[in-house]
């Protein structure tokens, strides 16, 4: 699951145009955080997912929709 987010969320950053730098501006994360989140290193909380999905213009459901790598992880 944190692989899958982490995914999701650079997918969006980049659809997005953003760098993990602007992203750290507009959600309040640090860069790191987000880096560590991006590599599945980080498990967000529900507040913290909410919180990401609105810096990326989205919805807390597309960023744990799962993707095509998930299902070859299954």
């Amino acid at each position: 699951m944190r692989r899958l987010l982490g995914r999701n969320v650079r997918k969006c950053r980049i659809e997005a145009g953003l760098t993990q730098e602007q992203l750290s501006e507009r959600s309040g994360f640090s860069q790191q955080y987000i880096s560590d989140m991006e590599r599945g290193l980080r498990n967000p909380t529900i507040v913290s997912l909410y919180e990401l999905s609105q810096a990326l213009g989205t919805t807390p459901v597309v960023l744990i929709t799962p993707d095509g790598e998930a299902a070859a992880e299954g």
